[in-house]
């Protein structure tokens, strides 16, 4: 199903003083456009996540705040061995954290029982600190002039809607420590991805996340959370160039075995994702719960852009996943 969406070219904000939707907010951008001026609780999310890939590892780092809790993260796989190496932690009422209000300005900062993680943004770039018992990361994220990103505002309804902003194929540049053992992260092999999320989420919801970089080639998409709103958050980028897809995509994957094959279609998307290593992760505190199975792999297929040539996906690597959550 191809949707309409609108390009929105000018700052605005996400919600009315009464805190529901502002319907000038909905739309995408090719840069962080919207302040989201969220007020009060009732389901309100805000988070920031970077995954970045390098030839020896992969690095997730999450800082959020989730109204009744902080939530947050620091991920490290090593590729060549398979080993797993992570800090989760659980902070009542979020105390101590700080999300500023529009994507790539300000300073996001999360720290409790052995995790610090403090996210610093200027027009330059961003720097990434983090760090847990064994693990640091010490990174630069460097802003290309021209390059683009998709935000994309998702309206389920006035009082419930959220806004993304999916930075992929970002330079990366600094150091990764395990266990005392220094590892450059160099801007020639390595890339980061944001996603950064401001919202008023319905209780239970299911979405699926794919990202897939290469030098001067990255692919992004979802589904199911946007499905019937009229808004998508799909895209392909070429040299740093964001080509919308407003298409309503199909997910085919067994979640049975997460290792197999995963296929991503529509009439400007056919990409394949070839999995090489599963992250399951799962919580269970009441009423609230979540479980999301993030498979990390190699992209192949095709993409069309704007002007019809298809863009061959070969060579991108990321991942797929599938999150369903109750918060």
């Amino acid at each position: 199903m191809t949707t309409h969406e609108r390009e929105i070219t000018e700052p605005v904000d996400l919600c009315l003083p009464d805190g529901r939707l502002n319907p000038a907010a909905v739309g995408w951008t090719r840069r962080p456009l919207h302040r989201a001026n969220l007020r009060g609780w009732g389901r309100t999310k805000r988070w920031e996540y970077w995954g970045i890939v390098t030839p020896s590892h992969i690095v997730g780092v999450v800082a959020s705040s989730i109204d009744y809790a902080g939530v947050h993260g620091l991920y490290v796989l090593d590729r060549a061995a398979g080993r797993e190496v992570s800090k989760d932690v659980v902070v009542p009422l979020a105390r101590g954290t700080v999300m500023p209000d529009r994507s790539g300005q300000g300073t996001a900062v999360a720290a409790a029982s052995g995790l610090s993680i403090q996210i610093a943004q200027t027009d330059a770039g961003a720097s990434l600190r983090a760090r847990a018992e064994g693990i640091e990361v010490d990174l630069e994220l460097p802003l290309r002039e021209g390059h683009e990103s998709l935000g994309v505002v998702v309206p389920w309804s006035r009082r419930r809607f959220q806004y993304t902003v999916k930075d992929l194929g970002r330079p990366v540049r600094g150091k990764l420590v395990l266990d005392s053992v220094p590892y450059e992260v160099r801007e020639e092999d390595s890339f980061a991805v944001l996603d950064h999320g401001r919202g008023r989420w319905p209780y239970s919801i299911t979405w699926n996340w794919a990202a897939g970089c290469a030098p001067g080639r990255a692919i992004q998409l979802g589904g199911r959370w946007t499905a019937g709103t009229g808004s998508t958050e799909n895209a392909l980028f070429v040299g740093g160039r964001l080509h919308k897809i407003s298409e309503e995509l199909e997910w085919s994957y067994d979640r049975r075995d997460w290792m197999r094959p995963w296929r991503i279609t529509g009439p400007r998307v056919e990409a394949e994702f070839t999995p090489f290593y599963e992250r399951a992760a799962r919580t269970e505190l009441g009423v609230v719960g979540s479980e999301t199975h993030q498979c990390f792999g190699h992209f192949a297929g095709r993409a069309r852009a704007d002007d019809g040539t298809w863009v061959e996906l070969d060579g991108l690597t990321g991942w797929a996943e599938e999150a369903r959550q109750r918060w």
